[in-house]
């Protein structure tokens, strides 16, 4: 097992980071002012952003677009081990992802389409989610149930000749607010709910955001941060009709849909919640050898350098785990790996939290502040502890799978 960066992982790392460099960092302070425009105008939802649209038009033109998909599907053909570096940078510096395509849960969406798709759901959805064009929501938390537990979603899916209807409530599908969302990957029960395997009574289909009986409730915040211009909403779903041809799959194939797509979303987290907690290191780091309450620096104190002690370590342990996972994806597949994926799934969201808290305590009154980027971070990072599953979901796994190699054998009658 080797995790020294490849030369091509060193060249992919050094464009991305010329990039970034020399576009997002300067970019980050109007897109900021950008937004707090829109704003003061109660029109934090405008689908016209000048920022990210000028940076998108440069990271197509310096061939940095869709990274995440292989050669065969429009990608760059990096393997989750070569991409997850890449990845890291992208959460050091966040407009990053969206600016290369590569943000979620569009990057779910279209590993889902490309899959499963037919070509005509590839013209009409998949093209223009490359292109940049539109973006797009997955839908499939419920605020009815313990999301935790997918097999109690209630939504439905009922075949009706050569349609579905859709009825349902959902929240946290993230970009639904955004204009710019014009179709949604949709997660419930269809006429399998009988099947006495409740993993195989759900199902995926595709649902245009335009459709008659979508309607989006309400937009939700995290920790007061609307997260404009993507967001979060809760959207119902009434006598919603689509054709049966937008099912993917089939029947009660959603859980087999939903493993796929979450592996590599999770690496994907995970890498980027350790470029956040660098870019706090950094900052932490800077702030520590400036400020001198009570005649001493802060880089002076013991606190503070067993602080940046412990982050450091923190992160290097977190990225290490990380890359091992990514290493097992790419030669055990998404099933194999489901333990290593699980255990990075609780250590890096705990980790960022603990690391940017620091940070944030260091900086006081502007650590919460919209002066520093660590507030933002510290909410996104929090929210990772239960989003693709809660850290309490993956640690009962991971125990029971280390418990399953002590128990005696079964033997059969």
């Amino acid at each position: 097992m080797n995790f020294a960066p490849t030369p091509k992982m060193l060249e992919w790392q050094e464009r991305l980071m010329k990039f970034v460099t020399e576009n997002v960092v300067p970019a980050e302070p109007l897109f900021r002012k950008e937004m707090e425009a829109n704003r003061a105008k109660g029109n934090q939802w405008n689908p016209t952003h000048e920022v990210m649209d000028g940076l998108k038009a440069k990271a197509r033109a310096a061939g940095l677009w869709n990274m995440f998909l292989p050669a065969s599907q429009h990608g760059a053909g990096l393997t989750n081990l070569e991409y997850a570096p890449l990845c890291e940078i992208m959460g050091r510096y966040p407009l990053t992802s969206e600016a290369m395509n590569c943000s979620a849960p569009d990057t779910g969406n279209m590993e889902l389409l490309e899959r499963y798709g037919t070509p005509e759901h590839k013209e009409k959805w998949l093209k223009p989610l490359l292109a940049g064009e539109i973006r797009s929501g997955f839908a499939m938390t419920e605020p009815d149930v313990p999301s935790s537990d997918a097999t109690q979603i209630q939504s439905r899916i009922v075949r009706d000749g050569d349609h579905y209807v859709i009825n349902g409530r959902k929240w946290w599908t993230s970009g639904a607010p955004d204009p710019r969302c014009k179709v949604l990957i949709f997660m419930g029960k269809t006429g399998t709910v009988d099947d006495p395997s409740p993993h195989k009574q759900q199902s995926m289909i595709i649902v245009p955001m335009d459709t008659p009986g979508v309607k989006v409730e309400r937009w939700l915040s995290v920790y007061g941060y609307d997260h404009a211009p993507h967001g979060h909403a809760e959207i119902s779903f009434t006598n919603v009709r689509v054709p049966a041809d937008h099912l993917l799959l089939g029947e009660g194939r959603g859980f087999e849909i939903a493993q796929g797509r979450l592996g590599p979303g999770r690496i994907h987290h995970c890498m980027r919640l350790i470029g956040g907690a660098e870019r706090a290191l950094e900052l932490m780091c800077k702030r520590a050898l400036v400020r001198k309450p009570f005649g001493k620096l802060l880089s002076d104190q013991g606190v503070w350098r067993e602080r940046i002690a412990h982050s450091r370590i923190l992160i290097d342990q977190a990225r290490l785990l990380t890359m091992n996972a990514a290493f097992a994806m790419d030669t055990k597949g998404n099933k194999g790996a489901k333990n290593e994926i699980a255990m990075i799934k609780v250590v890096a969201p705990q980790m960022a939290c603990q690391v940017i808290d620091w940070a944030i305590q260091i900086h006081g009154g502007a650590g919460v502040s919209q002066d520093t980027p660590l507030a933002a971070a510290y909410t996104s990072a929090r929210t990772i502890r239960f989003a693709d599953g809660p850290d309490e979901v993956h640690l009962n796994a991971i125990g029971k799978s280390e418990l399953a190699k002590y128990m005696a054998p079964k033997v059969k009658a």
